[in-house]
């Protein structure tokens, strides 16, 4: 008893400290002033060579919008890669995570390339995964040709007093920008689920992420254009010079150490093998045929995304009518997949007028955020009862699936999110269906109205729902759960979380009996 009371009074006098210093520091936590506003430059019709070589093409295809999917790390990266060498105008880039790795070296140094040849370069990115990076940061905002701002970010920089300010701001902090827009000269946008570093760009020798992009050509491209203005001029955009300073000496040794390991030969060998990419070789051999379309939006949340505001300007207003209103066929890609009772009730309405609906997503295994997973574990039985087919990625791929070599790492996760209806409209972005990405997170993406872009995104669906790649859930006569490993022969049924261990097992059920559904 006296053991318990001790450890009260300890966890007690803990709490009051940090909610003093919350108090403490309400002048440090206050937003810095926004910068001054900014919006992306006029397009010209042969002002740079982007310019110049999409003019004969977009003059060929009067009002519509060309599309490239990109599933391949390799094609992803390159594309990237491709579009900052080319720009002559501006490159307006927008993550939730930019990683201080060999990729996101990469792709700064050709950020900064840019800048050096004149562009003018805009990068947003969410605070809640730059940390330790402000000096980076910093150094590049440092030059004249490059702005950096951070949304929604931590007025306290260093770890202790970010923890105690991270409780002074709960409620507020909990808002993430979770999108991501690569658009170079106002003509080519790269939209969808990748962030950068090396897990997104097939560069990883331990884990790879499953994920799709947009490349987008045309109208469209302003679409995101403004959606990029609109969140780079809210409030909620800081200038990450009001957070710090660097001094030119600083700012030089680490542009120096950025370069060296863009140069290393793990980065050689990297650049190598997305030379020989797919996307290289159709440009090489200007074999690169995109999809055209009138019926292709950039649609994104309000860069202030608040429990008052009108939520029919939220994404989430604007896609469950449009799953509700499938016909024959739904089929969703989501790697953190937590319906909720709404989303459960609306997956199992459209089920009940004939539509066959589909879902694949993260295992146990393959999931990389455990408590996501109990979230979604909660709906699984109901799901499967209600007659929805329920697809699991595997932690690896096996070895014999022709699409793994090229797609995974030694370990898999998934991380598309998108859905295609009926064949023919669909969506690919950052939205998960998920609490968060619903209430919290701002999110972004591509919608389409289109059967050979259905056609092309159900073909991605039904490749990672194959055997080689996911285990197919049902039911037993008893209730029970069962994952169907059809690489074997004959099929096996497993019951219980298959390439998972005892103690992720454990973690998960405990993680399930918490209360944190709304912020998963």
């Amino acid at each position: 008893m006296k053991r318990m009371l001790i450890w009260t009074s300890v966890v007690l006098a803990a709490a009051l400290a940090v909610m003093l210093g919350g108090l403490l520091l309400i002048d440090e936590v206050a937003p810095a002033a926004t910068g001054m506003p900014g919006y992306a430059l006029p397009v010209q019709s042969a002002d740079t060579a982007i310019d110049r070589d999409l003019a004969p093409l977009l003059a060929a295809h009067p009002g519509e919008t060309g599309a490239i999917f990109l599933a391949d790390g390799l094609d992803a990266f390159a594309a990237r890669a491709i579009t900052a060498l080319n720009a002559g105008r501006s490159l307006d880039l927008q993550y939730f995570i930019w990683r201080d790795d060999m990729a996101g070296r990469l792709l700064a140094r050709k950020a900064y390339d840019a800048a050096q040849r004149g562009v003018r370069v805009r990068i947003l990115l969410d605070d809640m995964n730059a940390s330790g990076l402000d000096p980076y940061l910093l150094a590049m905002d440092a030059h004249p040709n490059i702005e950096l701002r951070l949304y929604n970010p931590l007025r306290n920089r260093k770890s202790g007093w970010r923890a105690l300010e991270l409780v002074r701001r709960a409620m507020t902090m909990t808002h993430r920008m979770h999108n991501k827009a690569w658009i170079a000269d106002g003509r080519v946008a790269i939209i969808g689920g990748r962030n950068i570093g090396e897990q997104y760009f097939s560069a990883d020798s331990e884990m790879n992420f499953r994920d799709l992009d947009l490349l987008l050509l045309g109208p469209a491209v302003s679409q995101a254009s403004l959606i990029f203005d609109d969140y780079w001029n809210s409030s909620a955009a800081i200038p990450v010079g009001t957070l710090g300073s660097r001094g030119p000496e600083a700012v030089r040794t680490l542009l120096e150490g950025v370069y060296r390991d863009a140069g290393s030969a793990g980065a050689m060998r990297y650049l190598a093998r997305v030379a020989d990419s797919h996307l290289m070789s159709a440009l090489h051999d200007r074999a690169l045929q995109p999809h055209w379309s009138p019926s292709i939006q950039v649609v994104a949340d309000p860069p202030l995304k608040l429990s008052g505001d009108n939520h029919a300007q939220w994404l989430v207003a604007r896609l469950a009518p449009m799953i509700s209103g499938a016909g024959s066929e739904v089929m969703v890609i989501s790697p953190y997949f937590v319906p909720g009772e709404d989303g459960t009730t609306l997956l199992a309405a459209v089920g009940s007028r004939g539509a066959q609906v589909s879902v694949v997503t993260n295992s146990l295994a393959a999931n990389d955020v455990s408590a996501v997973h109990s979230g979604y574990a909660v709906y699984r039985k109901r799901l499967l009862q209600l007659g929805v087919h329920l697809y699991e990625l595997r932690g690896e791929a096996q070895a014999h699936a022709q699409a793994a070599p090229a797609y995974f790492g030694k370990r898999a996760s998934l991380h598309t999110k998108a859905f295609v209806l009926d064949g023919t409209r669909g969506f690919v972005g950052s939205f998960n269906i998920d609490p968060r990405s619903k209430n919290l997170n701002t999110e972004m993406g591509v919608l389409f109205d289109d059967p050979d872009m259905g056609r092309a995104l159900r073909t991605e669906f039904l490749r990672l729902a194959t055997p080689d790649l996911s285990y197919q859930l049902s039911c037993s006569r008893n209730g029970e759960l069962r994952w169907r490993d059809g690489t074997r022969q004959p099929a096996v049924m497993l019951e219980q979380e298959p390439d998972a261990g005892p103690w992720r097992r454990a973690l998960a059920r405990v993680a399930g009996w918490l209360p944190i559904e709304s912020q998963l």
